[in-house]
């Protein structure tokens, strides 16, 4: 196995993944579909391993073809960025972007990773607030571009990016869950998903206090982790320690939150187009968490994967 992997072959091998199928990858690669099969023919002589088995009538990936993507996915991001490096036309500028807290601290590091390899110019300033503090921000033209919890009501002009389900949770080795009342630890009184809380517990008659108010995700993360409370945390804010609670434990279902993205109008479009869809990948990229294997605790959750920004965003 001395000859090098072909780059075209795996971005195509990549495709394939991405749009479901031989037929969308041939058009999102601008080839026929014969030239897409003939090329995934020879990656897989090329590693003398299948990479993809029938499932009905279409293609599942192999245990090796799981394997392969994970590589191809670091080899072409490599190459990305090694183009970048020395491309002297590359993006240049200052970005400002906003992120609420119990959202930067689980994939902000990886955007910020990622965009910065592929573009070393570029410099980007970023606020942590609210979802309403970073909107009011996005239209004083403080902000160029912000992630913030989508709300169709108050924020139309954000564009659902991901969604993701909604969680109570409290501590696995504390039983605050099991209290009456029970404690509660959310966001200030305008929060929304503070007031999604108060109306789910209210309308199974479930007794409450709020003992703890905080627009910090890291505080109120801490005193569901510490068995003093119980909060709602979005998918991709559970922390290993957590337990999902249930109808079983008194907590009513939650519907799913939808995070979205705002940009300032006028803002550089080349700049904020990059920016956003490396914030796309980031997040399609999330694993998901991994929590105890304690009954009433997430082993796997779904996601739901928004797909790339529309052209015209």
């Amino acid at each position: 196995m001395s000859a090098p992997l072909d780059l075209d072959q795996l971005r195509t091998f990549i495709a394939i993944i991405e749009c479901g199928s031989f037929t969308r990858a041939a058009e999102e690669v601008g080839r026929t579909q014969s030239a897409v099969s003939m090329q995934m023919r020879r990656l897989e002589e090329r590693i003398a391993r299948p990479l993809f088995t029938k499932n009905g009538r279409g293609n599942r990936l192999t245990e090796d073809g799981e394997r392969l993507l994970d590589h191809a996915r670091k080899l072409i991001r490599l190459s990305n960025e090694t183009i970048a490096a020395f491309d002297a036309e590359s993006l240049t500028g200052m970005v400002r972007i906003g992120v609420p807290d119990d959202y930067a601290e689980r994939y902000m590091p990886d955007i910020i990773a990622r965009f910065a390899k592929t573009n070393p110019h570029v410099e980007l300033f970023i606020v942590c607030e609210s979802s309403r503090d970073l909107a009011a921000r996005i239209e004083r033209n403080e902000l160029d571009i912000a992630v913030v919890t989508h709300n169709p009501r108050s924020r139309p002009s954000s564009r659902v990016i991901r969604t993701e389900p909604l969680y109570w949770v409290g501590s696995l080795n504390h039983h605050a869950h099991e209290e009456t009342p029970v404690s509660l630890a959310v966001g200030r009184h305008d929060c929304t998903w503070r007031r999604l809380a108060c109306s789910a517990l209210d309308s199974v008659g479930r007794a409450y206090r709020i003992p703890f108010t905080s627009w910090s995700s890291t505080v109120v993360a801490s005193a569901v982790l510490a068995g003093l409370a119980v909060s709602l945390l979005p998918e991709s804010a559970l922390r290993p320690g957590m337990r999902v609670l249930s109808a079983a434990d008194g907590f009513p279902s939650l519907a799913p939150v939808q995070i979205g993205m705002m940009r300032r109008p006028g803002a550089p479009a080349e700049l904020i187009d990059a920016l956003g869809e490396h914030i796309v990948a980031s997040l399609d990229d999330l694993a998901d968490p991994r929590l105890s294997s304690e009954p009433g605790t997430l082993q796997r959750a779904s996601r739901s994967r928004a797909g790339h920004l529309p052209a015209t965003w």
